[in-house]
């Protein structure tokens, strides 16, 4: 399975899981407000099981189907556009979905209730105030809310990224930690020259088409988008993750190949095809929470200098992909990549200096 659709996949089931912990106590505040002495009280033929299985039922149904719409289509097809919008595709989906939800919940409560067939006059008369009844309207108005939060939520771990968003909910960086992590330093060639060719406004559309390009061949082997940097992207990865299957000289790579695929759409936008250099490099980071108005989760490190030097070689020495020695060592690029030695970079206040290679990639 691809690493976009599995993460989709594990965003769905998160939904899922939720909506339906959301009609457990939805199904609870109804009893609460109903047995307040500011009540008079439930219906004779309130059943307290029979709400949780409805509010709970409601959740499955809409998780399942307005989930999958909200991970799958509206955040895929509408991924471009302002997050206003969004929220009114979602809200049209969602008016559907509420009077699908209430007709199959019709279908399958009210002839459990009578006893008797849905064809059966008792069963029609029961069934058709069971969805005219203003309780729909009170969940449309509440659930409502939520998919419109659950789509905000999206957003939200959209903008910082699945990872980044999940290790700020659970805080898992309140407190610095040490991390070893891979660093790949991507850059586009003659990014200078190409923004005077095609003006601000047009080089903006390119690189918003080049990173949502780039994306999802960074997804599919695992690395995270750690910042964007002008026309500069910057990839971390865990180090296990960038080590197995070479992963983190994969995805660039790969990029390559998505970029190429995608050729004819650059020459006819932008009349090129946009080419680009990295450099790669390993090693120890501190990992923390920084900011109070624009929180984020910062690495900080003389590796991140260090790759940062390594791509700035590419320009010089003329290669497309730099990678430290260090890092190149331990990984198995046998078979796979040509490597060369290119020398030393001096390192600012540093006595020693690191190795670098060229690498290719064999046909």
């Amino acid at each position: 399975m691809k690493r976009g659709t599995y993460l989709k996949i594990k965003q769905l089931g998160a939904i899922i899981i939720s909506w339906l912990i959301i009609g457990f106590f939805i199904a609870v505040y109804d009893y609460l407000v109903l047995h307040t002495h500011v009540s008079m009280g439930p219906a004779a033929n309130y059943s307290f099981l029979i709400s949780i299985l409805r509010n709970m039922g409601a959740g499955l149904i809409g998780g399942l189907l307005g989930g999958s719409i909200l991970v799958f289509y509206v955040n895929e097809k509408f991924n471009d556009k302002p997050y206003g919008y969004t929220i009114l595709i979602v809200g049209t989906c969602f008016i559907f979905i509420i009077l699908l939800i209430t007709l199959i919940m019709g279908v399958t409560i009210v002839p459990w209730q009578t006893g008797r067939p849905l064809a059966d006059p008792m069963t029609k008369k029961a069934f058709f105030d069971f969805v005219t009844d203003s309780y729909p309207l009170k969940n449309g108005l509440v659930w409502a809310f939520i998919v419109s939060l659950t789509q905000l939520l999206l957003q939200v771990s959209s903008k910082f990224g699945h990872q980044t968003f999940l290790n700020i909910i659970t805080g898992k960086y309140n407190v610095p930690k040490k991390e070893k992590r891979i660093f790949m330093f991507l850059d586009l060639n003659s990014s200078t020259s190409i923004a005077e060719q095609l003006g601000n406004e047009t080089y903006h559309a390119l690189l918003k088409d080049f990173f949502a390009d780039i994306t999802y061949p960074i997804l599919e082997n695992k690395g995270n988008i750690y910042q964007y940097v002008g026309d500069e992207v910057v990839i971390a990865w865990n180090y296990k993750d960038g080590i197995e299957n070479t992963q983190c000289l994969k995805c660039f790579f790969d990029i390559k190949m998505a970029i190429d695929k995608k050729r004819q759409k650059y020459i006819e936008r932008y009349d090129l095809i946009p080419t680009f250099k990295a450099g790669i490099h390993s090693g120890n980071v501190i990992a923390g929470e920084i900011g109070i108005i624009k929180r984020d989760i910062t690495y900080s490190g003389d590796v991140l200098n260090t790759t940062s030097r390594i791509l700035g070689k590419c320009g010089e020495l003329n290669q497309e992909l730099i990678i430290s020695s260090d890092l190149l060592s331990m990984l198995n690029v046998a078979k796979s990549y040509q490597s060369k030695i290119l020398g030393h970079i001096p390192l600012k206040g540093k006595q020693h200096s690191v190795p670098i290679h060229a690498l290719l990639q064999m046909k």
